[in-house]
């Protein structure tokens, strides 16, 4: 066998691996290490396995990871997104579906804070959904809204994705932080107008509230609302000018949450610790799945499949643009059974090659991948965030009921992309 076919081994052993219901990690390490004994010997695999790992974990930005996802668990700990909720649905008491448009409005500031999405949907599913049951929303457009807003913390910065997509395309963090700005604002514009037009053609799915907020209510609101968004305005405006790195912007947010947890005595020792043991677990999980995929790539780059791959599509593909329809398929199609860093961190040693030989900027595909992974997170049959919202509210509401409330802004990120793809633009400012 060739090594080009030992490399497509590789690949089959990982999908049967996966389907297998093998964890991610795993399947990726086991198929590496089979594909680099075939080609070489068992002394190549012990090599492989004592020097890529701790490569790939002493790049300094992935340190960054543990402190976002900390900040963020920190924040939900601390009741800091309950004040936005509430300021929001206030705010934004007047048009149809207003607890909607709250909902999304609030977990478009969780998500710059946390930069996870399956946080933003845990948070806003035990906040905004049974405040949308009680004022007689259905339940398909309340929990459809918070499953589908959810995934706008995977573009919003900072975000943990385009964190790690950073450090596997080696682009600058802080330029492809500002890329995602305006996509994620034309998402969240996007939602929006999805729930007003679902609102206004059918006025029962959100039944308008009896007499509304004062104006005293409402300025009497935003005081919930200065902790979350000042440490938002550090954070961000520390890092965009250059102050912090994105290890110490995550640091600086993680002890500011933490100082107001206390300060308010909204933060006991219970609370600290459940939100440094999901800290530690999200990101021992996310890091075991990265070295795996580290592992994959050499293996991959051993056999030189990723070189032939990229000749074949460039000579098949006759523009950028049909390879970025190629590729959005392949991401679409994985997504109905992956989760989206499994499928980022699977897919990035095969297609950054084939993506840098078509003269596509490697800043605007970050953006479109993780715009196909929001995608990804709400894609039926796997669809995580969709999980996420179902597990939240147990036996309330029905998983195809969730399915189903999702379908309308899943079309409405589709539309998204083929904007981002139409106006690069609106990626590329930053340039």
């Amino acid at each position: 066998m060739t090594d080009i076919g030992v490399g497509l081994f590789g690949i089959a052993l990982l999908l049967l691996l996966m389907l297998a219901r093998v964890p991610v990690a795993f399947a990726l390490l086991l198929s590496a290490s089979t594909g680099t004994f075939v080609i070489y010997d068992a002394q190549a695999v012990i090599g492989l396995f004592a020097a890529v790992p701790y490569e790939f974990t002493t790049h300094w930005t992935l340190t960054s990871i543990p402190m976002f996802l900390f900040m963020g668990f920190i924040c939900y700990h601390a009741q800091l997104t309950q004040g936005i909720f509430n300021a929001a649905s206030r705010w934004l008491n007047a048009p149809p579906g207003d607890l909607a448009h709250a909902t999304i409005g609030a977990t478009t500031v969780f998500s710059a804070l946390s930069g996870s999405s399956v946080a933003c949907a845990a948070a806003m599913s035990k906040i905004a959904v049974p405040e949308m049951a009680r004022r007689g929303y259905d339940p398909g457009l309340s929990a459809g809204v918070v499953a589908a807003a959810g995934t706008v913390g995977s573009m919003i910065p900072p975000s943990i994705l385009l964190l790690v997509y950073a450090v596997y395309a080696e682009v600058p963090v802080g330029q492809l932080f500002l890329a995602g700005v305006l996509p994620g604002l034309l998402t969240v514009a996007a939602f929006s107008l999805v729930v007003a037009v679902r609102v206004r053609k059918n006025p029962a799915l959100a039944p308008v509230a009896e007499g509304g907020a004062s104006w005293a209510e409402r300025w009497a609101s935003l005081h919930q609302t200065w902790p979350l968004l000042g440490i938002i305005v550090v954070v961000l405006g520390g890092l965009f000018s250059g102050v912090f790195t994105p290890t110490e912007s995550g640091a600086v947010g993680a002890l500011l949450c933490l100082l107001y947890g206390v300060i308010a005595r909204r933060l006991d020792w219970s609370a600290f610790t459940e939100a440094v043991e999901e800290t530690l677990i999200s990101t021992a999980s996310l890091f075991v799945i990265a070295i795996g995929a580290a592992v994959f790539t050499v293996f991959l780059a051993l056999t030189g499949l990723p070189d032939a791959l990229t000749n074949a599509v460039l000579e098949w593909a006759a523009s950028p643009v049909m390879v970025l329809f190629c590729i959005a398929l392949v991401f679409l199609l994985l997504g109905m059974f992956l989760d989206p860093i499994g499928i980022m961190l699977i897919t990035l040693p095969i297609l950054l090659p084939v993506v840098e030989a078509s003269d596509i900027h490697l800043i605007w595909f970050g953006i479109l991948m993780v715009k196909l992974l929001e995608i990804a997170l709400v894609t039926p049959p796997v669809g995580l965030n969709v999980f996420v919202v179902k597990s939240t509210l147990g036996e309330s509401v029905k998983l195809g009921v969730v399915f189903k409330g999702v379908l309308w802004f899943l079309a409405a990120d589709l539309l998204v992309l083929a904007t981002l793809v139409l106006f690069p633009q609106l990626t590329l400012w930053v340039l």
